[in-house]
């Protein structure tokens, strides 16, 4: 039984979701209570250092051994995750048709393994790489497989994980790292199948995005600050067409001036409790 001592907004948001279901927008939030890092605290300033660009990625040899160097050390922070119970939680609203739709900016792809259907993937997924030259789509799993093997000799090194499966790797580490190469036509252009900074969202996903905007009763933002515009917009659009734009978001957004209703607090203990008052319901 979740217990939680409800304030007036969250038993409004309740009573929202009893009439209509919501489309939902997810961000880096809901997921690091399942221990993935985040690019942003809570008022919305970004930390660290900034992530490569996608332009760095494509024009150097010396920059993809960096970035798959650090992947190495940090993508198995992403791979070993676990959904923790707001994904759940939402797997469960959507089976009880309490959720019309879940567009995520995570590329974890924790949702899924929690058993929601249809995510979109607004920036793609962690779990597969594709090689730019041939398109051919290869598991992550396997190119660590590979990475390991032919770089035994960062098994155990020591790194400060970042976000998206980053990891903050000494320079010196970094001389005689093997980048993946792909199987099926030799290139060296393997990149992460997400969106990198510098990088559109493919338009498959922004039309998918904006279509499920277009047909919902409401949109429920958890664990962003919207602070990119691909999701920014998206809270503008509905805004714009009239309909109610809710949170559950602890700190900054970039969209409060828009918002309807705003909850301020841990969405693994607000999404188990909408389930469970719903589902009662």
């Amino acid at each position: 039984m979740h217990t939680l001592d409800p304030p007036a907004s969250l038993l409004e948001l309740c009573e929202l979701m009893a009439q209509h279901p919501l489309l939902v927008l997810t961000g880096a939030g809901i997921s690091t209570p399942s221990g993935i890092p985040a690019y942003r605290d809570q008022d919305g300033v970004r930390h660290g250092k900034a992530p490569m660009m996608l332009q760095e990625f494509l024009g150097s040899a010396a920059a993809r051994r960096r970035y798959w160097a650090r992947s190495m050390i940090g993508w198995p922070k992403v791979w070993q995750a676990r959904p923790n119970a707001a994904h759940q939680a939402l797997a469960r609203l959507a089976a009880g048709r309490r959720i019309a739709g879940l567009i995520t900016q995570n590329v974890d792809g924790l949702h899924q393994q929690a058993g929601s259907e249809g995510v979109i993937e607004l920036h793609g997924n962690l779990h597969r790489v594709r090689c730019l030259d041939c398109g051919k789509i290869l598991r992550r799993s396997e190119i660590q497989t590979w990475l390991e093997e032919e770089n035994a000799y960062l098994q155990g090194v020591e790194a400060v994980l970042a976000p998206d499966g980053d990891a903050r790797l000494a320079v010196e580490y970094l001389e005689g790292f093997r980048i993946p190469w792909c199987p099926c036509c030799g290139s060296d252009l393997l990149k992460p199948d997400v969106v990198f900074y510098g990088e559109g969202v493919p338009a498959e996903q922004t039309e998918a995005a904006s279509l499920g905007i277009e047909q919902a009763a409401a949109l429920l933002v958890v664990g962003s600050t919207v602070m990119t515009y691909s999701s920014f917009r998206l809270c503008r659009s509905i805004a714009e067409q009239g309909k109610p734009l809710v949170a559950i978001n602890q700190g900054a957004m970039r969209a409060d001036v828009l918002l309807n209703l705003k909850i301020e607090r841990p969405c693994e203990q607000v999404l188990p409790w909408l389930a469970e008052r719903l589902r009662a319901a």
